[in-house]
């Protein structure tokens, strides 16, 4: 314990969140204690509270932690392709990968988040939340302009409000494809890849300028 104490105070706060995530995952935010944190982290939990005021912000850590990865993955699809249906393609893909590999953090990044910052006593990680948020939104505002620009896209589009019903739409068919996997499989002869791909056709199609 002594050769712990010794490391910086950022690697007992990543132990911490490292063991709130993997509870997280397994039991649920609402019935992990701050007791259960602790043990699975190696701390007491006089100690877990000098790194943490409560669970509330261990939690806006790792929203925040969630919303930085997905800026990552919006913005490596956006740059790997010129046209328009290509780059969506990419940004389909790319939430894939990512719901994939961080189920959690992607149910995470679609929970309600803190707007306002002036009539509530907010953490630090929720403003940075919502303004990595904010970048995302802006880049897929580009992305809609520059379809609509070239002719790809619909140009009666209002773009803020399908800025949001993309994203509905999107994670919506990637969460019921991970929730519903053996059903769509056993109902509809799809495989998962296969329900998303008809699931992505119809969305973009849905913007698309019509030939």
């Amino acid at each position: 314990m002594g050769r712990r104490k010794k490391e910086p105070r950022s690697v007992h706060r990543e132990n911490i969140v490292s063991a709130a995530s993997e509870l997280f995952m397994e039991k649920g935010i609402t019935t992990t204690s701050m007791d259960d944190i602790a043990k699975v982290a190696g701390y007491s939990k006089a100690t877990l509270y000098v790194y943490f005021k409560n669970k509330e912000e261990i939690v806006s850590i790792l929203v925040w932690n969630s919303m930085k990865k997905l800026y990552d993955y919006i913005s490596s699809a956006l740059a790997q392709h010129e046209s328009t249906e290509a780059r969506y393609r990419c940004i389909c893909r790319g939430l894939v990968q990512y719901q994939e590999e961080f189920p959690f953090y992607f149910r995470m990044v679609l929970d309600k988040i803190n707007i306002d910052f002036e009539n509530y006593d907010y953490l630090p990680e929720e403003k940075e939340t919502y303004q990595i948020g904010e970048e995302i939104n802006e880049k897929l505002k580009h992305f809609l302009l520059s379809g609509v620009e070239k002719g790809d896209l619909r140009g009666d589009l209002k773009i803020i409000p399908a800025i949001f019903n993309f994203w509905g739409m999107l994670s919506g068919i990637i969460q019921l494809a991970a929730n519903k996997e053996e059903y769509i499989k056993k109902s509809m002869g799809l495989s998962k890849s296969e329900f998303l791909e008809y699931g992505f056709s119809l969305i973009y199609h849905s913007i698309a300028m019509k030939e």
